[in-house]
């Protein structure tokens, strides 16, 4: 299947006022877990123009850092990837613990990276992105045709860039899962 680039959401549907946004239940993680995963899918093209200006201001400032933290970063996430795919121990704990999963990535770059450049920059250049993502996505609510979206590319209508990140994380799985259980539920 074609990859497909996700349309630029209204920057008015992306960032609007207060009621559109409220706290997630951390009493229910696998709620929460949806919602970060639909907001992913859904904003995804407006989480890269995010992470792009961020990443170029940072990048215009200490170009070379930037260059040597984006390049360990993603040589760890392909990595702790590879090495979770061949290892059932680490998928299960992948599967189990996405968050702890990331966290790891994330502290594995900047220990390498504290040994091979400037830390700020990673912590400018590269979390701060993640974390902008990560927060708005816990945030905002969903809307019909955010779950709409996320459903084609669940059941593999549609193939996107997130998409293929969130599959490589095995976040993808779970709504597979409950999407045949509740067709399977609606035929009985």
């Amino acid at each position: 299947m074609e990859v497909q680039v996700a349309p630029l959401r209204a920057w008015d549907d992306f960032f609007p006022g207060s009621d559109r946004f409220a706290r997630p239940d951390f009493k229910d993680i696998s709620k929460w877990n949806n919602r970060v995963v639909s907001n992913l899918l859904y904003y995804q093209t407006n989480y890269l123009m995010v992470a792009a200006a961020v990443v170029s201001i940072v990048g215009f400032l200490s170009p070379l850092n930037m260059l040597i933290g984006g390049t360990v970063v993603v040589l760890v996430f392909l990595g702790f990837v590879w090495v979770s795919h061949n290892k059932d121990i680490l998928r299960r704990l992948k599967k189990q613990y996405p968050t702890t999963f990331v966290v790891v990535i994330m502290l594995s770059s900047y220990f390498l990276i504290s040994y091979l450049g400037d830390v700020m920059v990673f912590m400018f250049g590269i979390t701060l992105p993640l974390l902008l993502m990560f927060v708005h996505a816990s945030l905002r609510l969903r809307n019909m045709k955010n779950k709409l979206e996320n459903k084609m590319e669940v059941i593999g209508l549609k193939k996107t860039p997130m998409g293929i990140i969130l599959d490589a994380l095995e976040q993808q799985e779970d709504s597979i899962n409950k999407l045949a259980d509740y067709i399977s539920k609606a035929k009985e």
